[in-house]
């Protein structure tokens, strides 16, 4: 059955992606929970918050990494014996955005993680190695003119898909191609909070404590 490789690639990215770092390093150095913190976020911006820029910069690599590996890993699980035969394209892009999704929305925490940045970057570096060093360049740009990692954020997956079309790169298959643009759309919409702010005046600049309705980024 063709299906089967893909529900297997996705349900092992689900997984891979859904392991909360920032929660389980938070509780496991601090013996704090990092949900009762700042933004209430799991993500690395608000783990930096919570008085540790080493465990917040932990959190932002191994969430990437989780996504890279989850899309590393999508090729050799629909290659496996017995199973039959399935476009590799098309099974990383299921891998990213299922790595994505278990990030955000995470089982051992009630379905309730972070806004997938990180984890973004990590796909994305798997998927279009240059257009997502593109992104990454931008947000890095944002954030140390502005102070404002959401803002980064927001215009580092803006960015990418143009970058992703315009960037010399080989034929994709449609699917791929839905993914470069759905998975920033919901790492933007997961922001939509953080624009509010941003238009309001609100937002809270990198740097400055946060408020439990605080914004972070990852």
């Amino acid at each position: 059955m063709h299906a089967f490789p893909y529900l297997l690639v996705s349900l092992a990215a689900y997984l891979l992606g859904s392991i909360p770092f920032g929660y389980i390093l938070v509780r496991l150095f601090l013996k704090e929970d990092i949900r009762s913190k700042g933004s209430g976020n799991i993500g690395a911006t608000n783990v930096i918050r919570s008085g540790s820029k080493g465990l917040g910069a932990l959190t932002f690599l191994l969430d990437a990494c989780k996504g890279y590996v989850a899309v590393m890993l999508a090729g050799r699980i629909a290659s496996m014996a017995g199973l039959a035969p399935v476009n590799y394209q098309n099974a990383a892009a299921l891998a990213a955005l299922f790595a994505i999704l278990g990030h955000i929305y995470t089982v051992w925490l009630r379905f309730k993680g972070g806004k997938g940045v990180a984890t973004a970057l990590g796909v994305f570096l798997a998927l279009a190695v240059w257009p997502a060093l593109a992104g990454l360049g931008v947000f890095i740009v944002v954030v140390v003119l502005t102070r404002y990692v959401s803002l980064g954020s927001i215009l580092a997956a803006v960015v990418f898909p143009i970058f992703a079309l315009i960037l010399p790169h080989a034929p994709r298959t449609a699917l791929l191609t839905a993914v470069i643009f759905l998975v920033p759309a919901i790492v933007i919409a997961k922001h939509h909070q953080n624009i509010a702010r941003l238009l309001q005046g609100k937002e809270n600049r990198f740097g400055k404590s946060a408020s439990k309705s605080g914004a972070t980024a990852a």
